[in-house]
């Protein structure tokens, strides 16, 4: 069974609608085949789906591409807490341009940067809820949606500075609500501070400080976006002692304020079940 798919630049994709799907704990996914794809990234829970027989179960933080022209069904009922983003499109089969390399998207991937695919969804929803969402945007953001998708994040295991990042990672994701730093994450790793410095720097691209704010900022916007809680409240989650420093890191990092960005993402096409 093929596993993926190729768009090249240049060429439409035509989307259909698109929602936010969350489960209370009933019914499950519909016996069916449709005649579009599908692009399904699970925010939370997991989602329990079959093609053509074939078990695609997908857990969050994950993405699946359900294809046209074949079955699809549930395998369990929908657990309560199952969230996942949902879109249908088309490809159209005309000529690719010359020298157009195809972005590869893999039936079932873990994106790179799932806060950004999320991002582009709620983007999609708003525009449509608001009757803003034109052909040509609903297309350019489709075709963001599958770049995010054919963009997995890769390291080398073997490396010895990946594996410095990958603890040092690790460490900083278990305590984002505390206050933190590039010698406290040295000392609790019993790592020379500047050693540990140029190792997270050559594996990751960033410095160790730029790790925490951005993975902050991540679940700050997550908080923007699926939640009514205050920029006030979300700074003092996330080990800011005051708002304004987190407004002033938003608007470095993002463009704009947090309400501005919470705004931007306040309309979605929510479907429950």
């Amino acid at each position: 069974m093929k596993a993926s798919i190729s768009i090249h630049p240049g060429l439409p994709v035509e989307p259909d609608n698109a929602g936010l799907f969350i489960s209370r704990g009933m019914g499950m996914h519909p016996d069916r085949i449709i005649d579009s794809f599908e692009l399904i990234f699970v925010r939370s829970g997991t989602l329990s789906i079959s093609e053509n027989e074939v078990d695609l179960s997908t857990p969050a933080g994950e993405t699946l591409v359900l294809w046209p022209g074949r079955r699809h069904r549930g395998t369990e009922t929908y657990r309560k807490g199952l969230q996942y983003y949902w879109i249908h499109f088309r490809l159209r089969n005309d000529k690719p341009p010359r020298a157009s390399s195809p972005v590869v998207i893999p039936q079932r991937a873990t994106p790179a940067r799932p806060d950004r695919l999320a991002e582009l969804y709620h983007r999609f929803l708003d525009d449509q809820e608001s009757d803003r969402l034109t052909p040509t945007t609903a297309s350019l953001l489709v075709q963001l949606m599958l770049c995010e998708v054919a963009t997995s994040a890769r390291a080398n295991p073997t490396s010895a500075s990946a594996v410095l990042a990958a603890r040092a990672e690790a460490h900083i994701l278990e305590r984002l609500q505390e206050p933190l730093s590039a010698s406290d994450v040295a000392n609790a790793l019993d790592m020379n501070p500047d050693y540990l410095t140029r190792a997270f720097k050559i594996a990751r691209g960033q410095t160790i400080t730029e790790f925490i704010h951005r993975a902050r900022l991540r679940e700050a916007r997550a908080m923007l976006r699926d939640s009514a809680v205050s920029v006030k409240q979300i700074a003092r989650r996330l080990g800011y002692g005051e708002a304004t420093y987190l407004r002033r890191l938003f608007r470095r990092y993002e463009g704009m304020s947090p309400n501005a960005y919470r705004r931007l993402h306040a309309k979605v096409h929510v479907n429950v079940r």
